[in-house]
Formats: structure tokens, sequence, C-alpha cells
């Protein structure tokens, strides 16, 4: 099994980071590293994070890392990186 980052969660990466950094370079750092590493626990328990019904029927999942939101798909192939949200972000 492996992690697979989609193109939409590698934006919202760099977007966090540069929020962040303006304030706080180093906090920006370490933030990104944690929410990198973050879903690698997810290849010993693939299903850890809570499951959204609004995308049944999907697999698609949540990890909450701090106030952050991290959306995931478990498929046969492994596990896709679909989102990463600050918990207080709109997100529709």
């Amino acid at each position: 099994m492996s992690i697979l980052w989609s193109r939409d969660a590698l934006v919202d990466l760099e977007r966090l980071h540069d929020f962040v950094a303006r304030v706080n370079p180093v906090a920006a750092d370490s933030l990104l590293v944690a929410l990198v590493s973050a879903p690698d626990r997810l290849l010993d328990h693939p299903r850890l994070g809570l499951r959204l019904d609004q995308f049944a029927p999907d697999d698609v999942r949540r990890l909450i890392v701090g106030n952050y939101e991290i959306r995931y798909q478990v498929e046969e192939a492994g596990i896709s990186i679909l989102r990463v949200f600050h918990g207080k972000e709109d997100r529709n």
C-alpha cells in the first residue's frame, strides 16, 4: 500500500505553508513536516479517520492533525490524499 498526494492536496500544502510563513517561517516549516508525515500512520491503519458519508459510496475519510484536516480516500491501490484544510476554512 502506498500514499499518493493529489495535485489539489499539494497546492493546499503550499497555500497553508505560505500563509503561516508570513508570520512565522519556522512554524510553517514544522507544520509542513507534520502534515506530510501524518498520513504515514494510515499505511498500517487506513480506516483510522472518520468516514465522510457525503462522499459515499467512495471511502473518503478525514484525519485530524492539530487544527488541520486531511481528507483522503482508501482505494485498493493505496491511499489518495485529496485535500488539506485548516479547521476554520470554509470548504464549500
